[in-house]
Parts: C-alpha cells; structure tokens; sequence
C-alpha cells in the first residue's frame, strides 16, 4: 500500500512532531506547579534527558507518547499499516533506549515517574500518582 499523500507532505507533517513542551507534557508540568513543586526541564547532564526533573526529591518524569513509546494494550500504540518493517525497528530502538537510560537512571539512584499521554485526561489520578511517589 503506497502512501496517499507526497512525500513532501509526509516530510513536513513529521517535521511538525514536536519532542519538547508537547501539549501532556505542559499539563504534567502544570499539575506539579499547582502542587507547590519545583522542577527542572530536559536536563541533559542525565541519561535520556528527562521531561521533568526534581532534584530536591531526586526524580525524573518522563511524559511518554503511547504512538512512540509503545504503551503496552494503549489503542494509540497502533502499528501503522505501510512500512512495517521499517517502523517495527524504529518502535524496538525506541524502547530498547527506553530501557537503557531507564536503568542507567537508577543505577545513579534517581527514581523514575512514567506517565502515558493516554492518562493525561486523568487529572486526578496523575495528582495522586505524583503525590505517593513524591511522598515516601
């Protein structure tokens, strides 16, 4: 199956994916300002430059895509129907670096917060989340 629109066009729209300040992430970020904390943005002096850090409480958030990141049973984490082999590759690097950095985090002792763009629209749940973790 070819793909219906230019090349051209398939190159722009993909140039237009942003990878910092996403619309979850400015929400995440919000939701910690209203609960009195206060972080850091992409620091690249860790690995995988988190999306939130909190030094004081030595955390880092990272507000993952379910398309890119590959939430596990998340109706975005679709797999696209052109090219398969091509994206099949590209989702694995992706959550083979997840792991990697993930587990170079820890072993420096920073915890680490994931939070899904499909659980963005659960305020509240992303409150309580922050909240136990931040809390113990």
């Amino acid at each position: 199956m070819t793909d219906t629109i230019s090349k051209e066009k398939r190159s722009w729209n993909m140039s237009r994916i942003k990878n910092k300040d996403t619309k979850p992430e400015l929400i995440v970020r919000s939701i910690l300002h209203c609960m009195g904390y206060r972080f850091r943005l992409h620091r690249k002096d860790l690995p995988g430059k988190p999306d939130i850090v909190l030094p004081k409480y030595k955390t880092a958030i990272f507000v993952n895509g379910c398309f890119w990141h590959r939430h596990k049973n998340c109706k975005f984490a679709y797999m696209p129907k052109t090219r398969k082999e091509f994206w099949q590759k590209k989702f694995n690097d992706t959550v083979k670096r997840d792991k990697t950095k993930k587990a170079e985090l820890k072993k420096l002792g920073w915890k680490i917060i994931i939070i899904w763009e499909c659980e963005i629209v659960k305020r509240n749940m992303i409150k309580s989340l922050l909240k136990k973790e931040l809390c113990q």
